[in-house]
């Protein structure tokens, strides 16, 4: 399949589906991939056949919607951003923790994927902080719409690819060599609980300290979609809580509930005063 056509039918497709052609241009050809393996799947002669079976076979939407879904992960992505915030903004959100009784620190990892970023975080607090927070508890919700990569995040094995950023001592502490995969043991694992979840339904139960919605909802959803979960997340997140978007990312223009604490990194945090629509 030629690109130019690829890109001709994700840009009629993708507003069907709620989504920014904007964010999928760079990462187009994992789609693209996809979409053609799917075609041959269905015995298509070409991608015009193909929109034509959409405009006559509705449950194929659902099909291309999930074959719309892009999956970059590794552990400790973007790791400039993971000592921000072990230095900074989990020890800040832990003193809080303590100063007003609590035991746990909540955290939501929408769009996890195969489980990288949640675990990473795991790690970075039982090496880097556990000692210096030891009343504290990690608990992280991870969610995703794609129930293979959910099973494959609670196996816990992966390539050494995807694990290579992290620190080796961290790899020899918390990792097995089984096979050609290093499988994470399962004491780092137990912090972790997976659910499976599409952000455009809503927002999981709060209250949460921290929410990573990194290269997600403000990639590839379109304006409309990206304030209503605005609105639903900052009523599930603690009164004090931190939102962490890709460091590509930014909120939309405007009122939105959520001041900047790093523009550099797409940290921001949640405003303890706030009168927009849907605010509690």
């Amino acid at each position: 399949m030629k690109d130019a056509d690829c890109v001709d039918f994700l840009q009629w497709v993708l507003p069907q589906l709620h989504l920014r052609w904007p964010g999928f241009r760079k990462v187009r050809r994992q789609v693209c991939k996809r979409i053609e393996h799917r075609i041959q799947e269905l015995q298509l002669p070409d991608i015009q056949a193909y929109r034509d079976y959409l405009q006559n076979t509705q449950e194929e939407w659902r099909v291309l919607d999930g074959l719309s879904r892009v999956t970059i992960s590794r552990f400790y992505r973007d790791k400039r951003v993971f000592a921000m915030l072990e230095q900074e903004v989990l020890p800040q959100l832990a003193e809080q923790a303590i100063a007003c009784g609590e035991t746990s620190l909540r955290i939501w990892s929408a769009g996890c994927a195969s489980g990288e970023e949640p675990y990473t975080l795991s790690l970075l607090w039982a090496f880097g902080l556990h000692m210096r927070f030891p009343e504290i508890k990690l608990h992280i919700l991870a969610t995703d719409a794609d129930p293979y990569l959910l099973q494959r995040a609670r196996d816990a094995c992966y390539a050494y690819g995807s694990i290579k950023n992290l620190p080796d001592q961290w790899i020899k502490s918390a990792f097995s060599h089984i096979n050609s995969n290093y499988c994470l043991h399962r004491q780092f694992c137990t912090q972790v609980e997976f659910q499976q979840h599409d952000v455009r339904d809503g927002v999981p139960d709060g209250p949460f300290h921290l929410v990573l919605c990194r290269n997600l909802v403000f990639t590839y959803f379109e304006a409309p979609l990206q304030q209503a979960f605005l609105t639903h997340l900052r009523e599930a997140m603690h009164p004090q809580g931190v939102l962490l978007l890709g460091v590509h990312e930014r909120l939309p223009e405007g009122e939105n509930g959520f001041s900047i604490r790093s523009a550099r990194w797409g940290i921001y945090e949640k405003l303890l005063s706030f009168q927009g629509s849907g605010s509690g």
